[in-house]
C-alpha cells in the first residue's frame, strides 16, 4: 500500500483546491501554510526528502542512502508559531532575473521557477534576493536547491503527508485562494 492509501485509510486527506476559471487565462500553483494548525512536526520536511530521494522510499532515503537527500523546504519555529518556508514561484521571481547564468527560469506553462543543475554554479545571487528566503544551498554539490511541487504528482508531498492540513496546495489564475468570480473544488 503507498503512502497515500496508508494515509487516506487512516482518514486522512490533503486540502487540495482546483480552481474553475475562464478559458485563456494561465494557471498559477502555490502552497499556503496555515499557522493557525502548523504543529512544527517536521513532516513536511521528512516526505519532500522522501520525495526526491532515488528509492523513494523512506527507510531507504534516510538509513540506506549515503546520505539522506536536503529537503526543498525548512520548518521555521517561534515559540509557539511554526510555518514551513518554501519557494512560491513569485510572479515577478527577482531570482530568475539575479541569475547570473540563466540556470533559474520559468518553465513551459509558466507556473513554477525550475532550476536547470547543469547552468547553476554556486554563486548564490538568487539567495540573496528571494524575498522568503526560500533557495537552499547544498554546499556539498555547490548548486541551489528549492521546491519544486513535486513534478509528475499530483500533489506535492509535503501537502498530501501533512497530518494537521496546514498545507493548502491551490491552483488558479493568481494562485490565491481568496480570489473573486471562481469556484473553488476540493479533491
Amino acid at each position: 500500500m503507498t503512502d497515500s492509501g496508508h494515509r487516506a485509510s487512516m482518514g486522512h486527506t490533503a486540502t487540495v483546491f482546483r480552481i474553475i476559471y475562464l478559458p485563456g487565462v494561465s494557471t498559477v500553483t502555490r502552497v499556503y501554510v496555515r499557522e493557525e494548525v502548523c504543529i512544527g512536526c517536521h513532516l513536511c520536511e521528512v516526505y519532500c526528502q522522501r520525495q526526491h530521494s532515488p528509492s523513494r522510499d523512506l527507510i531507504k532515503a534516510f538509513k540506506r542512502g549515503a546520505s539522506p537527500p536536503l529537503p526543498r523546504l525548512r520548518v521555521e519555529q517561534k515559540g509557539a508559531v511554526s510555518c514551513s518556508i518554501r519557494c512560491q514561484h513569485c510572479d515577478d521571481a527577482p531570482c530568475i532575473a539575479a541569475c547570473l547564468t540563466g540556470a533559474l527560469t520559468r518553465n513551459s506553462d509558466a507556473t513554477t521557477v525550475d532550476i536547470d543543475e547543469e547552468k547553476c554554479v554556486g554563486c548564490w545571487t538568487c539567495l540573496l534576493v528571494c524575498p522568503f528566503g526560500a533557495i537552499r544551498q547544498d554546499r556539498e554539490r555547490k548548486k541551489i536547491f528549492k521546491c519544486d511541487l513535486c513534478p509528475g504528482e499530483q500533489i506535492p508531498a509535503c501537502v498530501a503527508n501533512c497530518p494537521n492540513e496546514a498545507l493548502v496546495y491551490v491552483e488558479g489564475p493568481d494562485g490565491r485562494p481568496d480570489t473573486e468570480n471562481r469556484v473553488a473544488t476540493a479533491v
